[in-house]
């Protein structure tokens, strides 16, 4: 479905991501983990055309969308959700869900419906300011907003960061069930390796802008490199 390659990313005299190359399946989940500041973060805004690529191209459903102005991607069904969330805050639940549709004109009733049986504290506090709700529930939000697009597929940037492990849990299960259950392809950047690679179809490993190992998400987990790295076990 998304094919990435030779993808380039310059901050002025700083190349933050050095030629990288990769594919995402239709209806997989695949997750890029690294430290911060690996490239993780640049590499889905350029998919998604909020940071202009240096070089190289990325292919949507076999069309180079490259040069393609970011509406468009969303159009096509590329959707985006950022690290940290993002929410309106002086906006209710549903008015940040129905954002999310805002280059739709059909009928949006069923998929708001969708939505709040994934997640059902949001339908509890459907009139709740976005503000107010916990660091759990707004990332929640920001998923349902995102889903409210319609995405082929869903990129989701550190969904986890910050939140208690309870919580983590729940946000993975979501992850899972959005792709067993609606046929929605994944593309996830995740500091918390572990819960990432249990997960994934399939990943891969950034360091400093480049790509250094790739494999299913189960030969990664059970990687001595990996577990030493990212997952503090000893090797």
């Amino acid at each position: 479905m998304l094919k990435v390659d030779n993808l380039k990313i310059n901050y002025g005299g700083i190349e933050a991501v050095k030629g990288i190359s990769f594919e995402v399946p239709d209806q997989s989940i695949v997750t890029l983990i690294g430290a911060n500041g690996a490239g993780k973060s640049s590499t889905l805004r350029a998919i998604a055309g909020l940071v202009k690529a240096s070089g190289g191209s990325i292919s949507f459903d076999g069309e180079d969308i490259t040069s393609l102005p970011t509406a468009k991607r969303v159009a096509k069904g590329i959707t985006l959700c950022p690290e940290g969330r993002h929410v309106f805050p002086d906006m209710t639940v549903l008015e940040n869900i129905k954002i999310g549709a805002y280059l739709r004109n059909d009928s949006l009733e069923e998929d708001i419906q969708r939505v709040y049986k994934l997640f059902p504290r949001l339908e509890e506090r459907h009139w709740q300011l976005a503000g107010t709700l916990s660091g759990g529930e707004q990332q929640m939000l920001a998923v349902a907003r995102g889903l409210m697009s319609n995405p082929k597929i869903l990129m989701l940037d550190e969904p986890s960061l910050g939140l208690a492990p309870i919580i983590v849990q729940e946000i993975f299960n979501i992850i899972k069930r959005i792709n067993q259950e609606q046929g929605i392809t994944v593309l996830l950047i995740e500091q918390n390796a572990n819960m990432a690679l249990k997960v994934a179809d399939r990943a891969y490993v950034m360091e400093t802008g480049s790509i250094t190992m790739t494999g299913t998400g189960a030969e990664l987990l059970a990687n001595d490199e990996i577990q030493a790295a990212y997952l503090g076990r000893k090797k």
